[in-house]
């Protein structure tokens, strides 16, 4: 089976595009996905050299959909009012895309600079979903908005150095979401997620989940195996692929929905939040072990988005509330163990760790009293939803907004308290940065 290789991905665009042609497979019968079309060219950019072409059929965009594009250096009328309909960082974290009723946009983090965009001309073209892979020429495209540029249910594979798109899988229902590996992509339906070979488009595996109207998923981006998670088939519960060994591991989270959840890098950690949104709980993924509780608060709120540090030693939450919440993890080596001293060299935060002054009644008084809480915070204008992540820059957290502002602030490992503002910009009014 053909697999992408692991190096490091070309720049952003790629000027050199590998004109080897890679395979395809057709649908599966009487599954989900109603049809795939694809024509590998540029896809090849990112792949071994060593692969050939079996077949080449090139994806044409439905017609009632927009075609046509145009940068903003050779548009002669780029819409005036811009709206954001998706946000989505890259899988380490270093850029994210912007998807508005337009087209879409990609942004460089830091330093903090908008890299192109790509304007759909006649005055439409929404994109509804739009996913990185890393910092290579291909993305992955879905529809959105009242004048979609493509059919909500296609996932359009875009190569940007092309412009244009180069394949397409096509579903009976709209795309929730689509997350990128380099060989993998995983297609997110409102009750079924499937996984699919990046070299070929074969599909590998299908999922059944509970209703998933957010098109919840995570997937582990190291050089290692695949483990994928979504949510269960029971209110609450949250399912563990592991594909290098074959397992499937359930978890019962939360007694309510699950509302948000995330997966460190290497897959070994998760973290989930459920729609009470007050506390947060921290799991191995691997065999379903409760390793941390943490509460963000004691009022119902929705989680928008949580990322753990690239060393797991941090682990970042937003909500509605208008606040970011930084809690520090009982790291070892990256390992969570449940009950840690805070004297070893390598808890430096999590000895630091805010807990409620009555802890002592710790199972007297109800379990708030006890609750381990955020180190750091930041305050941000409630009303908009905002996405987290850690940035490249040690104890730095970059936050994104769907009105438009990007920060890039810093907290103090070891004080904790409120996060400073390094950066400013409302990438939708690049004349706004301070």
């Amino acid at each position: 089976m053909a697999t992408l290789s692991a190096y490091s991905s070309p720049p952003w665009p790629n000027s050199n595009p590998n004109s080897n042609l890679l395979s395809t497979q057709d649908a599966v019968e009487g599954l989900e996905p109603q049809s795939q079309s694809q024509s590998y060219d540029s896809l090849a950019s990112i792949m071994p050299s060593d692969h050939h072409a079996d077949h080449l059929s090139s994806a044409k965009p439905n017609s009632n959909f927009h075609a046509a594009i145009s940068s903003p250096t050779d548009s002669t009328s780029p819409p005036s009012q811009i709206s954001l309909l998706h946000l989505s960082f890259n899988q380490d974290y270093g850029c994210f895309a912007a998807a508005t009723d337009h087209g879409f946009r990609i942004y460089n983090c830091d330093p903090f600079r908008e890299i192109f965009r790509r304007d759909f001309d006649r005055g439409g073209g929404g994109i509804g979903v739009v996913e990185m892979l890393f910092r290579c020429n291909i993305l992955a495209l879905v529809g959105g908005g009242s004048d979609p540029q493509y059919p909500p249910n296609k996932v359009m594979i875009w190569d940007d150095h092309q412009s244009r798109c180069i394949g397409e899988l096509s579903f009976r229902s709209e795309v929730r979401s689509v997350k990128l590996r380099r060989d993998r992509i995983i297609v997110v339906l409102e009750q079924k997620i499937f996984v699919y070979n990046f070299a070929d488009l074969k599909l590998l595996h299908q999922i059944e989940t509970i209703a998933n109207p957010k098109g919840l998923c995570a997937v582990s981006q190291g050089a290692g195996s695949l483990v994928l998670v979504c949510p269960g088939l029971q209110k609450g519960q949250v399912r563990v692929e592991h594909y290098a060994s074959k397992r499937t591991k359930f978890i019962m989270a939360h007694d309510s929905r699950i509302a948000c959840f995330a997966l460190a890098q290497d897959g070994q950690l998760l973290a989930t939040a459920s729609t009470k949104g007050t506390l947060v709980r921290v799991f191995n993924a691997a065999d379903g072990t409760l390793l941390q509780e943490v509460r963000r608060g004691a009022d119902r709120a929705e989680i928008y988005s949580l990322a753990f540090s690239s060393t797991a030693q941090w682990l970042a939450v937003s909500s509605d509330k208008g606040t970011v919440h930084v809690f520090s993890l009982k790291n070892n080596s990256g390992i969570l163990v449940a009950d840690k001293s805070p004297n070893t060299a390598d808890s430096i935060g999590a000895s630091n760790l805010p807990s409620s002054s009555l802890s002592f009644f710790k199972g007297v008084l109800p379990k708030y009293f006890s609750s381990e809480w955020s180190v750091a915070q930041f305050r941000l204008v409630e009303g908009s939803q905002y996405v987290v992540a850690f940035g490249h820059q040690k104890n730095t957290v970059v936050i994104l907004g769907l009105d438009g502002s990007f920060y890039r602030c810093q907290f103090d490992p070891v004080n904790g308290g409120e996060m400073s503002q390094l950066e400013y910009h409302n990438f939708l009014k690049p004349e706004s940065a301070f």
